[in-house]
C-alpha cells in the first residue's frame, strides 16, 4: 500500500492494477493518441494519479508517448497479443467444447483442417453408443466436396477457385450421392453460403450423413471445422443450434468477434 498523490489515500495494489486496466480501456477505444486530461476525465482519476500510471506503464512500453501530453497504446501490447495468438492451437481450443457436445448429442463430433484439396481429421470425439458404423480416425482424409467440412472451405472460395478444383479433381465420387458435377456443387456452396453451415448427405459413406459449422481466428479466417456424424436416418436438426453455439464459443477462444453481418 502507498500514497498516490498530495490529496489521497492509500490504495491497494489491487486498485493500482484496476486504474492501469482503466487507462488501457480508453487507449483502445480511441485510433488517435489521447490526452492526459481527457484520459483522466474518462476515468475518474485525479490527473497527477493518471500521469503517474501512464508513465510507469510507458516504462513497460504498454503505452507510448508520440508526443508530450498525449498517450497511446504500446507496441508491449502488440507483441504479448502475438504471443498469445501464436500459442493457441485450435485442437486444444476445440477438445473441451467438442466434449461438451459429444456429451449432449452422444454422437461422433469431429474437428477437421484443410490441406489442399481434402479436408484432414485432427480430432474426434466417439462412443459405442452412438451406433455408427464408420468413424473416419485421426489423420484420415477426405475430399473437399464429399464432406460437410470441405463444403464450408469451398464455400468461401472465389467462383474461379472452385472450378479449378473442380478441373483438378474430376470432381470424383465415393457414393450415388455424391456431387460430381461442377453445377450441382455450385448450388450446394450456394446454400452453404447462405446459411452458413453445410451437410454431407451420404455422399462420402453410405449410411451416414453429416452437418458441419466453421471455426473462425482473430482474423476473420476460416480455420477449421466442427461437424456431427450420425447414421442417416438418426441425423437431427435439433443438434444443428448446439453445433453452432459450439463453434462460436471455439472461435470465442481464437480471439474471433463476429460482426452483425457474419457470424461463426
Amino acid at each position: 500500500m502507498r500514497k498516490i498523490d498530495s490529496n489521497v489515500t492509500i490504495t491497494p495494489t489491487v486498485q493500482v492494477i484496476e486504474r492501469m486496466f482503466a487507462i488501457v480501456d480508453v487507449l483502445a477505444s480511441r485510433e488517435e493518441a489521447v490526452s492526459l486530461k481527457e484520459i483522466s476525465q474518462k476515468t475518474g482519476l485525479h490527473p497527477s494519479t493518471t500521469h503517474r500510471l501512464l508513465n510507469d506503464l510507458a516504462t513497460g512500453r504498454f503505452v507510448d508517448r508520440p508526443q508530450a501530453g498525449s498517450y497511446r497504446l504500446g507496441m508491449r501490447l502488440l507483441e504479448l497479443g502475438n504471443l498469445v495468438k501464436n500459442r493457441l492451437n485450435v485442437r486444444d481450443a476445440a477438445l473441451a467444447p467438442m466434449r461438451e457436445l459429444h456429451k449432449l448429442i452422444q454422437q461422433p463430433v469431429n474437428l477437421s483442417l484443410r490441406q489442399g484439396d481434402e479436408i484432414v481429421y485432427i480430432e474426434r470425439t466417439y462412443s459405442e453408443r452412438s451406433g455408427m458404423q464408420v468413424v473416419r480416425a485421426i489423420g484420415g482424409r477426405a475430399p473437399l466436396h464429399l464432406t460437410s467440412v470441405g463444403k464450408l472451405f469451398l464455400a468461401v472460395e472465389e467462383p474461379q477457385r472452385v472450378r479449378a478444383y473442380a478441373t483438378r479433381t474430376g470432381l470424383s465420387g465415393h457414393t450415388k450421392n455424391s456431387l460430381t458435377q461442377l453445377p450441382a456443387l455450385e448450388r450446394e456452396l450456394a446454400k452453404v453460403r447462405q446459411c452458413g453451415i453445410a451437410r454431407d448427405n451420404e455422399e462420402l459413406e453410405l449410411g451416414v450423413r453429416c452437418m458441419a459449422a466453421g471455426i473462425y481466428d482473430d482474423q476473420g479466417t476460416l480455420v477449421a471445422g466442427l461437424s456431427i456424424s450420425a447414421p442417416a436416418l438418426r441425423l437431427e436438426e435439433e443438434w444443428l443450434p448446439k453445433l453452432q453455439a459450439t463453434t462460436r464459443e471455439i472461435s470465442t477462444i481464437l480471439g474471433y468477434e463476429p460482426t452483425n453481418e457474419s457470424q461463426a
